[in-house]
């Protein structure tokens, strides 16, 4: 899938200058300068900024950008991996985050889907090296060749629409099927079985807000985020209220990768002290610690899609982890003999916290439903989803609780024998994950505050490493200060997916189609069911 200059439009982006040329093929495929084109587009951009409809104007404007990473399927970028220069290489940290401006080479690689999509196989001169990413208001604007018209702003274009159906369920269990499956069992400790009837109704629940988020979106035109729906709703501070939530989400997800690290790697090395003067670390602030400078230099990278690629396997790892957790108790004959508890009343709280944050991934279904090909099928990718997570989650909480009873940890790796092959084989792909998914989960909250930055500091790169690096120590602070992985995913589980997936959908909901429904439709809108 190689992008010819005469097919597409790119950013050409230069080191001495402040300036971004645009270059469009002409009718008879040779380059034109979109410099020539901005007096004629001027007024017709201006004129689409100042339209009620026009929603990534305000704060944050990379969050588009941010989450199509952090929850795509994309390929490497070979231009990353080959790169023959060692300043090409330098350029990969940081060089034009302050900047606001993409290269193709970032562009492509962060949006290019791992599998063959519709586009590139039906209509590949029509897609952009920058389909997927929102329009900054602030910088000239991108121009490319449209088949009814010879130029065309790209805010005033709709999404592309090219993710298959299989893709759009692979970046759905992508980010639902995370660290979250761990504790399940745990949560079946603290709940009881009947606390498995927790599990299924938030899922019915958060799959019938999926759909909310969908009608909200198709409300009205400009609607492409959970931000711009927030907007949509509330205004500009309902905007910038709803994102805050969102970032505080994923930044509480990078302490969690933290604390686990630092569990996991004390479990395989539990007599790791080191003691420097009067100030002893324990284990699991060692690897805490270790942890944190290990992913710091990621973050700063400006290229993730070499993450976001090995990411994609979290699917698989949670899986392996998982089978590994029924090899040892089936053939490793660790056995099922624990019948638990019926329902535990006093740390029922506590589950249903664990509960809800196995279904955190409403910050990102509308990025999925606006990238879709078929989006008519959007209800069936995430009956897929959930019925494949939840599935994943019960059969995973069922299998620990039995193995080890009331002695069921945080996280079940820390409860499987240590000399078994299969128990390290699960404790080291659950200690390889968080590597890949931090940088991508803390880059939305980092590329956010740099948008805060004064055009004044724009070049200087020294404010971006700052503020990421700042981020990074203190998700370890905050991991070192509640180092409790359970009660920590229980809490963000309770107060910020509870929110962001059964509260605010509906909320949003009934503010954009205030007027539009009935008051029966209030309490049950049975006109969704029909719209799918």
């Amino acid at each position: 899938m190689k992008n010819s200059e005469s097919d597409h439009s790119f950013y050409i982006e230069s080191d001495e200058e402040d300036e971004e040329k645009v270059f469009i093929p002409g009718e008879n495929g040779e380059e034109v300068d979109g410099n020539e084109s901005d007096d004629s587009d001027s007024s017709a951009e201006n004129q689409q900024q100042n339209k009620p409809g026009s929603y990534n104007t305000s704060w944050p404007q990379s969050y588009r950008q941010s989450i199509d990473l952090y929850s795509s399927v994309p390929s490497p970028s070979i231009g990353f991996l080959g790169t023959p220069t060692l300043s090409r290489l330098s350029s990969s940290y940081l060089s034009s985050s302050l900047t606001r401006r993409h290269t193709p080479e970032t562009l492509s690689s962060a949006t290019k889907p791992l599998l063959p999509t519709v586009d590139d196989q039906i209509e590949p001169h029509r897609r952009s090296s920058h389909a997927l990413l929102p329009p900054i208001p602030s910088r000239r604007q991108s121009v490319r060749l449209d088949d009814k018209t010879s130029s065309k702003v790209s805010h005033e274009i709709s999404l592309p629409r090219h993710c298959t159906n299989g893709q759009a369920v692979l970046n759905g269990i992508n980010v639902l099927c995370g660290v979250g499956i761990l504790s399940t069992p745990y949560a079946a400790k603290e709940g009881g079985w009947l606390g498995l009837i927790i599990l299924f109704t938030f899922a019915l629940l958060s799959f019938y807000t999926g759909l909310l988020l969908r009608q909200c979106l198709d409300s009205q035109p400009g609607l492409e985020t959970y931000p711009d729906i927030g907007q949509a709703a509330f205004g500009t501070y309902g905007r910038i209220a709803l994102s805050i939530i969102l970032y505080v989400e994923l930044y509480a997800c990078c302490v969690e990768y933290i604390i686990l690290e630092g569990d996991n790697l004390a479990s395989l090395f539990p007599n790791a002290y080191v003691s420097l003067g009067g100030l002893e670390l324990s284990p699991q602030r060692l690897f805490a610690l270790m942890a944190t400078l290990a992913v710091l230099p990621t973050v700063w990278l400006r290229d993730l899609s070499v993450l976001s690629y090995i990411s994609a396997g979290g699917v698989v790892a949670s899986i392996l982890a998982v089978l590994c957790l029924f090899w040892v108790g089936l053939i490793d004959q660790v056995g099922f003999h624990n019948k638990g508890t019926t329902l535990n009343i006093a740390t029922l709280p506590v589950a249903v916290g664990l509960y809800g944050y196995c279904y955190s991934g409403h910050a990102v279904f509308p990025n999925i439903y606006t990238s879709m090909a078929n989006p008519n099928k959007f209800p069936s990718v995430l009956i897929a989803c959930f019925a494949i997570c939840s599935l994943l989650y019960a059969g995973t909480a069922v299998m620990g609780y039995t193995m080890f009873g009331e002695a069921t940890e945080s996280q079940f790796t820390l409860n499987m024998p240590k000399d078994l092959i299969a128990s390290k084989i699960a404790v080291w792909t659950t200690v390889v994950n968080p590597f890949t998914k931090y940088a991508l989960t803390m880059s939305p909250v980092a590329m956010s505050l740099e948008e805060l930055i004064p055009s004044t500091h724009l070049k200087s790169h020294i404010y971006a490493i700052i503020i990421r690096t700042s981020l990074v120590i203190s998700t370890l602070i905050v991991g070192l200060t509640i180092p409790f992985f359970g009660l920590v995913m229980s809490l963000i589980g309770s107060l910020l997916t509870m929110l962001v997936t059964l509260i605010l959908p509906p909320a949003c909901y009934l503010s954009i189609l205030r007027g539009k429904v009935t008051r029966i439709q209030y309490w049950w809108p049975t006109d969704i069911w029909i719209y799918t």
